[in-house]
């Protein structure tokens, strides 16, 4: 363990966050998101038991969004017709409010296939227990900034 690191970070994950580069992006996934299909190309990591939020919380703690980009955060739109509860992006808005100085302001919503084809590009997938649909996020790394 480490002082000041979130125990929720484990030395796999931390090694990942470390290696990704600017622009780089991560998947933290819902339960049934196919994390190994879509994941053929990257380090997936199991995460089972956890769900989203609280992954998020953890690794905004020490990962830099993108602040090159206008939205760094994106979100699977919920097919249209679907029904399914997305009260979960509630929780991602108010963690970001805490993490990220943009706040919300810096979510976008990308349709699932679209969302699909950026996850195949990811560095790394985060295979949660996530009950909740449309819970899926990816994250665009920048840079941190010494002054």
């Amino acid at each position: 363990m480490l002082k000041g690191i979130s125990p929720m970070l484990s030395p796999e994950l931390l090694k990942v966050l470390c290696e990704m580069g600017h622009s780089d992006t991560i998947v933290i996934a819902d339960g049934n998101f196919p994390a190994e299909t879509m994941g053929k190309d990257a380090i997936v990591i199991r995460m089972d038991g956890h769900g989203v939020p609280e992954i998020l919380q953890a690794i905004l703690g020490v990962f830099p969004l993108d602040q090159y980009v206008e939205k760094p955060v994106s979100l699977m739109e919920r097919v249209p017709g679907d029904t399914a509860d997305i009260s979960i992006w509630k929780t991602y808005e108010d963690i970001l409010a805490k993490e990220e100085p943009r706040g919300a302001a810096v979510i976008r919503t990308l349709e699932r296939f679209a969302f699909y084809e950026e996850a195949k590009k990811a560095y790394a997938i985060i295979a949660t227990s996530e009950t909740s649909q449309y819970a899926n996020v990816i994250l665009q790394k920048g840079c941190v900034l010494l002054h």
